[in-house]
């Protein structure tokens, strides 16, 4: 029976060493991202879902990295003018130069969507904007749809815990890790889809962020 118990205790212990190695390696490789500031590019790609991001491409877009801004993922159930007013007078005095896609619901849309615009707009350079936890998956879907297009990540560190910040760290474990499963499940996923032709883009509704009233926009999450 000690062999016994022996034995199962080595077959379940293997794959959750496997399993914490392959998070840890994936949180490294998250947090500790070089991060390109100073190159400029075509395109600044917003992937919608998380804080901070917006106004991290909204601030990098005033800076100067890029001509235009992309969002990628934008709720149409939103009203695009109150989008420009929540994110206050630098979103209104760059609003000709904001562009938003509403055909994303996931990551993986994201990719496509952003792939289309980028086509259509004849750019090979982006700077892709998400949140940290995000970055890894966001690569790997946009390296797959852009092999030829120049990506720099530009991850999102959101700076404000709020006043119990022990409390929002502990909430995070459960999202790092479940994006952590996605992330797997993308990989194996472009694993398989190697071996099968991929299915037609679908061409993405994308408008500028400027004049018309009652329009949609915002966030569909990840």
């Amino acid at each position: 029976m000690p062999r016994l118990f022996r034995r199962l205790g080595s077959l379940i212990a293997a794959p959750l060493i496997l399993w914490l190695g392959g998070l840890a390696w994936f949180v490294a490789g998250s947090v500790l991202v070089t991060v390109d500031r100073a190159s400029p590019t075509d395109a600044i790609v917003v992937l919608t879902g998380g804080r901070m991001r917006l106004e991290t491409g909204l601030e990098l877009l005033a800076a100067g990295k890029a001509g235009k801004l992309f969002v990628s993922g934008v709720n149409p159930r939103v009203d695009r003018d109150t989008l420009l007013r929540a994110l206050g007078p630098a979103a209104e005095r760059e609003a000709c130069c904001i562009v938003l896609g509403h055909a994303a619901d996931n990551t993986l849309g994201n990719a496509r969507e952003t792939a289309m615009w980028m086509h259509n707009e004849g750019y090979r350079s982006l700077r892709l904007v998400t949140s940290w936890y995000h970055m890894r998956r966001s690569l790997l879907e946009f390296s797959r749809a852009m092999p030829l297009v120049t990506v720099i990540a530009h991850p999102v560190f959101a700076r404000d815990w709020g006043s119990e910040g022990w409390r929002d760290r502990l909430s995070a474990v459960p999202l790092v890790v479940g994006e952590y499963h996605k992330y797997v499940a993308a990989w194996l996923r472009q694993l398989i889809e190697r071996g099968f032709p991929r299915p037609p883009a679908v061409a993405p509704v994308v408008r500028t962020a400027a004049p018309p009233s009652g329009a949609a926009a915002w966030s569909r999450g990840l």
